[in-house]
């Protein structure tokens, strides 16, 4: 749902801008440094990105899922690292508390996370647990006024970073399964909590992903979220719904970078005296490229419009998650064949754009859990109105 159309344009126009003429031109340098800049963070904290979907009472800017899906598109078409930087903040890092927390955690965070000064980030994944989520061994024990944590936590985005981390830990610890799960906020310095050093991934680097190591850490019994225990894996689920759709976005908008750069080589590069563009079989990988970003972005937008219409769309947002990534993947390799051998080369940036946008089928849930959750969803449903 937009709400003032004109003011969703400024600011699509202004991030449009902020891309083209500060961080494409950066993103070499984030490849080679594994950092972004501290400038261009802090042009993102004045540009309000860091809380772009917190509620504007908090200080954010309370884009609907429509309006983030728009935005995404234009932060997607450049360096995922860049969105990394904020995403968390906007999505699963504050999720829990925009969706779950009492009103006292609220004011406590939000504001401070909405600005930019606090970087958030959300404890789930585990080295035993992935796909199983529920089945975390991470154990948040009462003990008067406090929780003990112990456990680690694995793949962490932005956890070298964070100020604050939603974490989820089992408080019943003789109990299996989700309903023993609880959701908690964290602050990192938090005695207990260490942080390891960042993974040496395949793509995108200027994003980080650490363990998260408790070791007896005291968490105030105050920062569980909601005051409840043992509903914290579905306050992860609600706020993974909403995850889903901002990740096929930016899938969306590598996708449509991509072929625009490989579009630009193919008529400026010839081979038997014409430009590439001109033979039908480059076209056909163009053509095929720009009809699956535009029946992902069709998908995705209804999506976004069903979810602020207050409709369950946890098969949708599994939908467009699978669609999104999995095509994104498509243009990825077809952009590279179109380059040929340049592709291959660092120089050109297609084959950075190749490995960073890999990872996009994994989390937020792999391909192969949102085709389950599809599944699991039509069974729920059942007959579809016939």
């Amino acid at each position: 749902m937009i709400r003032d159309a004109e003011t969703l344009n400024v600011l699509i126009d202004s991030l449009r801008r902020f891309v083209r003429d500060r961080l494409v031109p950066r993103e070499a340098e984030v490849a080679e440094t594994d950092e972004v800049p501290e400038d261009i963070r802090a042009e993102m904290r004045e540009l309000g990105l860091f809380g772009m979907t917190i509620p504007e009472q908090y200080g954010g800017l309370g884009l609907t899922m429509e309006e983030e899906v728009l935005a995404c598109f234009e932060l997607g078409r450049t360096s995922p690292a860049f969105r990394s930087l904020i995403g968390t903040n906007n999505g699963i890092g504050s999720g829990g508390i925009v969706i779950d927390g009492t009103e006292e955690q609220k004011q406590k965070y939000l504001p401070k996370i909405a600005s930019g000064e606090y970087i958030a980030s959300f404890g789930l994944t585990e080295p035993g647990a992935g796909s199983d989520a529920a089945s975390l061994t991470t154990t948040a024990v009462r003990d008067g006024d406090h929780y003990v944590f112990n456990g680690t936590k694995r793949f962490i985005t932005n956890a070298d970073l964070a100020s604050v981390l939603t974490v989820m830990a089992r408080t019943d610890p003789s109990k299996r399964g989700a309903g023993a799960i609880s959701a908690f906020i964290v602050e990192k310095n938090t005695p207990g909590v260490s942080i390891g050093k960042p993974e040496k991934k395949m793509g995108q680097q200027g994003a980080h992903i650490c363990d998260v190591i408790f070791e007896n850490a005291r968490v105030p019994a105050g920062n569980l979220i909601g005051l409840k225990e043992g509903v914290g894996f579905k306050t992860a689920m609600k706020t993974l719904d909403k995850g889903r759709l901002h990740i096929s976005a930016i899938a969306i908008g590598a996708a449509e970078r991509m072929l625009h750069d490989a579009l630009n080589y193919a008529m400026e590069r010839k081979q038997f005296g014409q430009p590439i563009s001109d033979f039908q079989l480059v076209q056909a990988m163009l053509a095929d490229s720009q009809a699956d970003i535009y029946a992902a972005r069709t998908m995705l937008l209804d999506a976004a419009r069903k979810r602020d219409d207050k409709q369950d769309v946890t098969m949708e947002a599994s939908c467009c998650k699978m669609f999104a990534t999995e095509m994104c993947g498509r243009v990825a390799d077809r952009a590279v064949q179109i380059y040929g051998g340049a592709g291959y080369i660092s120089e050109y940036g297609i084959e950075r754009f190749y490995r960073d946008v890999r990872i996009f089928r994994l989390y937020e849930g792999t391909t192969q859990i949102q085709q389950l959750i599809i599944g699991r969803e039509l069974k729920r449903r059942g007959v579809m109105g016939w």
